[in-house]
C-alpha cells in the first residue's frame, strides 16, 4: 500500500540519480574557500553578462525587458534569460505540491531528494521553454550568421544554443554557490545586476543621447549630475515651464532618474533595514548544560525575500506569453485584446488588456500624473487607479501564498524547525521537552509571520514600483538586493562564527 501512495515523480528517479550535478562537500568547508567560489562566480557572471550573443541583429526585442533585474540577466547577452528558468521551475513545482496535484510529504527525506531532482529537471525544460520563442521575431540571427551556417534555421538553432549554455552556466554557478559558497547564487546574481543599476542610476555623467552633446534636452542620465546640470543650467523660465517636474518626477521614457525616484529609493532601503531587523527572539535553553542560554529568531520578513522573487518571475512569464499569443494566430487566444495588447516596435510594455492591468508602473509619471489629467487617450484615470489596486493586490497576496509554499519546502516550517533545535539539545525554558510541544509552540509564531512577512515584503515591492527606483531597477529590484545584501552580510558573520567556534556547526546544520 505505502508503494501505491507513492508520488509518480518517482517514475524520475533513475533520472534524477544520474543527473549532471555539482558534488556536496564531504566535510566542512573553511571560509575563504567559501569566499573564493563566491567571488569567483560573480566574476564570471559579471564577464557573462558583457558576452554579447554571437550572430544576432542590432536591433532586437527584449521579452523580458521590464523585468530584466529581477531575471538576473543582460539583455541580449548570454545572460539573456538569467534566473527565469530556474525560477520558473520553481514556482510550478511549489503549485503543484501546495495544490496536492503531485503528492509529495516534504517532510521525509526521500520525497524531498525526489522534489529537488525533479526541479532540477525541469530548469532544463524551461530554459528550452524560455530560449526557443526568442527567436520568433525577437532575437534574430544577422545575415553574416546565415551566411555562415546556410540557412535561417541552423541560425536560429546557433542562437538558442548561446541561450541555453548561458542558462546552464547560471544554473550550475547558483549549485556551486549553495554548496561551495556563501547564500545564494539566485540572490547574488539578483543583487549585482540591480547594484550595477543603482550605481549608473546615481552617477552616470553621460548624456541621455550619448550620440548628442550635453544639453538641458539631453542631461546627464544620472540623478546627481543631471539635478545638478539642469538647476545650474536652466533659467527662472525654464523651471517654471516644466523644468522643476523634469528634475523632481522625470518624463517617462526620456528622463526617469529624478529626485523622487532618487527619495522613493532612499525610503525603501531605510523600511527595508529596520523590517529585516525586526523579529520575535523565543528564549532557549541547554537541556543539559546548566546556565547554557540561547535565543532564536523569528524574523518579520521569515520567509525571505523568495516570495517577491518567484512573485516577480511569474509576472514576468504571464507577460512573455501574453505578448507570444497577441503576435500569434492562435483560435479563441491569438490576438486577443483582453489577454493584452502590444507594439512591439516602441516597447514590450503592454498597451492594454489584462497584461496591462498585471503590469507593474514604474514611478508615480507612468500612473499620477494621468489619474490627476484625467487619462492619457488610451486609458481613462479610472482605469489608471484600478491598475495601481490590481497590481499591488496580486503582489500582496501573491507573495503570502508563496511565503506559505516556501516555508514548507526548505524545512522553515514550525516542526522542522522544533526538530533542529531538539537536536541542539536546546529547548523553550518552562516547557517539557517534546518536539511535540516545541512544535505547538512554534505554531503560536511562524504561520502568522509568514503570513505578515510575505504581505510585507509584497507591499513593499509594489509600492517601490509606484513611487519609481533610480536605474530603473525597478521596487521588487531594490527590496530584494537590499534583503539579500543585509542577509549576506549576516551569513558572513555566521560563517566566521562557526570558523572560531565549530561547536556551532552542529546547531546550524554544517555538518
Amino acid at each position: 500500500m505505502a508503494e501505491e501512495k507513492k508520488s509518480k515523480l518517482f517514475a524520475l528517479k533513475p533520472i534524477i540519480e544520474r543527473w549532471p550535478a555539482v558534488a556536496k562537500p564531504e566535510g566542512h568547508v573553511n571560509f575563504r574557500t567559501k569566499i573564493m567560489w563566491t567571488l569567483l562566480c560573480l566574476i564570471i557572471y559579471y564577464i557573462l553578462t558583457n558576452i554579447m550573443i554571437f550572430g544576432m541583429q542590432k536591433t532586437y526585442v527584449d521579452l523580458f525587458e521590464n523585468y530584466r533585474f529581477i531575471m538576473a540577466g543582460s539583455s541580449g547577452s548570454l545572460m539573456h534569460l538569467g534566473i527565469g528558468p530556474i525560477v520558473t521551475a520553481s514556482i510550478i513545482l511549489q503549485l503543484f505540491v501546495g495544490a496536492k496535484i503531485i503528492k509529495l510529504d516534504l517532510t521525509k527525506q526521500e520525497d524531498k531528494a525526489i522534489y529537488q531532482g525533479t526541479q532540477k529537471v525541469l530548469v532544463i525544460v524551461m530554459i528550452f521553454v524560455e530560449a526557443i520563442p526568442q527567436i520568433f521575431g525577437y532575437l534574430r540571427p544577422s545575415d553574416q550568421l546565415i551566411g555562415l551556417v546556410g540557412s535561417e534555421a541552423m541560425a536560429d538553432f546557433v542562437i538558442v544554443i548561446q541561450l541555453v549554455i548561458g542558462a546552464l552556466l547560471v544554473f550550475f554557478m547558483d549549485e556551486l554557490i549553495s554548496k561551495w559558497g556563501i547564500g545564494s547564487g539566485i540572490s547574488l546574481f539578483i543583487a549585482a545586476g540591480v547594484s550595477e543599476a543603482l550605481f549608473t542610476g546615481f552617477f552616470n555623467w553621460l548624456p541621455i543621447n550619448p550620440a548628442a552633446e550635453v544639453s538641458l534636452s539631453n542631461p546627464p542620465a544620472g540623478v546627481v549630475p543631471g539635478t545638478y546640470f539642469m538647476a545650474t543650467h536652466m533659467t527662472l523660465e525654464d523651471l517654471v515651464g516644466g523644468g522643476y517636474q523634469l528634475m523632481f518626477i522625470g518624463r517617462p521614457g526620456i528622463y526617469e532618474n529624478a529626485i523622487v525616484p532618487l527619495l522613493g529609493t532612499i525610503l525603501i532601503f531605510f523600511i527595508v533595514v529596520y523590517s529585516e531587523s525586526t523579529r520575535i527572539e523565543l528564549p532557549l535553553a541547554h537541556g543539559k548544560v546548566r546556565g547554557a542560554r540561547g535565543r532564536y529568531p523569528i524574523r518579520l520578513i521569515y520567509a525571505s525575500n523568495i516570495p517577491v522573487i518567484l512573485m516577480a518571475a511569474l509576472l514576468a512569464n504571464i507577460n512573455m506569453f501574453a505578448m507570444l499569443l497577441y503576435q500569434s494566430d492562435l483560435p479563441l487566444l491569438g490576438r486577443q485584446w483582453w489577454i493584452g495588447t502590444y507594439d512591439t516596435t516602441i516597447s514590450t510594455q503592454p498597451l492594454g488588456g489584462g497584461a496591462w492591468y498585471l503590469s507593474g508602473p514604474n514611478g508615480i509619471s507612468y500612473w499620477l500624473i494621468p489619474i490627476m489629467s484625467g487619462g492619457d487617450g488610451t486609458h481613462d484615470s479610472l482605469q489608471y487607479a484600478l491598475r495601481v489596486i490590481i497590481y499591488l493586490a496580486i503582489m500582496i497576496i501573491g507573495s503570502i501564498l508563496f511565503a506559505k509554499f516556501w516555508i514548507e519546502t526548505t524545512d522553515m516550517g514550525p516542526s522542522a524547525v522544533a526538530k533542529q533545535i531538539q537536536s541542539s539539545d536546546m529547548q523553550i525554558p518552562g516547557f517539557r521537552r517534546d518536539p511535540r510541544i516545541l512544535t505547538k509552540v512554534l505554531e503560536r509564531y511562524i504561520p502568522v509571520v509568514t503570513v505578515i512577512g510575505g504581505a510585507a515584503v509584497g507591499a513593499l515591492a509594489g509600492f517601490a514600483d509606484l513611487i519609481g527606483t533610480v536605474g530603473r531597477a525597478s521596487g521588487t529590484g531594490l527590496l530584494l538586493t537590499v534583503g539579500i545584501l543585509i542577509q549576506l552580510y549576516e551569513q558572513i558573520a555566521r560563517e566566521q562564527a562557526m570558523e572560531m567556534h565549530p561547536v556551532l556547526r552542529g546547531f546550524f546544520g554544517a555538518e
